[in-house]
């Protein structure tokens, strides 16, 4: 009998794997094929023994397998065997593209599922930096910083002016740019954070003003993936990556 043509839209979290759901997991165990993205800790494909393993990942700056060949492999992949499991970084529908890849797969005849992820907005926990905290700010913003023509959005602006604390993604190659939108609204003592690499365990932060974090980030090099935070909750920042700081413990003390 032949399988019913079938789509899942995975959130694996933000890098550490041990941050992906219990229903994500579930999704992979029943995947015959695994369409999965650069930033996806090989070890959660452990958990698909059986299916095909097919790296799709997009890094930019690097060669990359395009939106519409995604698109057409989730269809193809799904009639010749039946449930793809397409497993993204963060969560599907932020800065995921996930709509997109279910529209075209609901429009070629696939079954689709979605199974939120852990997103890339709560990696500032990781370092003990509050998006909100009384007395300090009670809203945040999440911006794209880079359009699809590699251009610096005008949401950059709008919130260098206007946003209490935000987070961009996609900014690490126009931090000049964003930081210099802040110091000309007055804004050059705002502190800013730079997580890197944020859940893996080779995360770290990366903190300044937005007067000087250019260059602070010229002297150290993070890496990419990199959120960028503007805000005050920045300044709280903690060098070390606290959740894990807590699980090593517990780890070793169980052992």
């Amino acid at each position: 009998m032949s399988k019913t043509p079938k789509l899942t839209l995975v959130g694996a979290g933000p890098g550490d794997p041990e941050l992906i759901t219990l229903k994500g997991l579930k999704a992979l165990q029943a995947a015959d094929v695994v369409l999965y993205d650069a930033l996806v800790d090989p070890e959660l494909l452990t958990y698909a023994p059986d299916a095909l393993h097919i790296p799709v990942g997009k890094r930019a700056g690097k060669s990359s397998v395009s939106q519409d060949t995604i698109n057409s492999l989730i269809v193809q992949y799904a009639k010749e065997h039946g449930h793809v499991v397409r497993l993204k970084g963060g969560d599907p529908f932020v800065f995921g593209r996930g709509f997109e890849e279910k529209a075209f797969a609901e429009q070629h005849g696939l079954e689709v599922d979605v199974v939120v992820g852990v997103s890339s907005v709560m990696l500032p926990g990781y370092f003990g930096i509050p998006l909100t905290c009384r007395g300090i700010n009670q809203s945040f913003t999440v911006v794209t910083a880079t359009t699809r023509e590699g251009k610096l959005s005008d949401e950059v602006l709008n919130a260098a002016a206007y946003a209490p604390t935000t987070l961009f993604f996609m900014g690490l190659g126009k931090l000049d740019m964003i930081a210099e939108a802040y110091v000309q609204n007055g804004r050059g003592e705002l502190p800013v954070a730079i997580v890197s690499k944020g859940s893996h365990k080779d995360g770290e932060v990366i903190k300044g003003t937005a007067n000087t974090i250019a260059e602070v980030a010229a002297k150290k090099q993070p890496e990419a993936p990199a959120l960028l935070v503007f805000g005050e909750g920045a300044a709280l920042a903690s060098n070390e990556q606290q959740v894990n700081q807590w699980w090593e413990t517990v780890k070793t003390e169980v052992a």
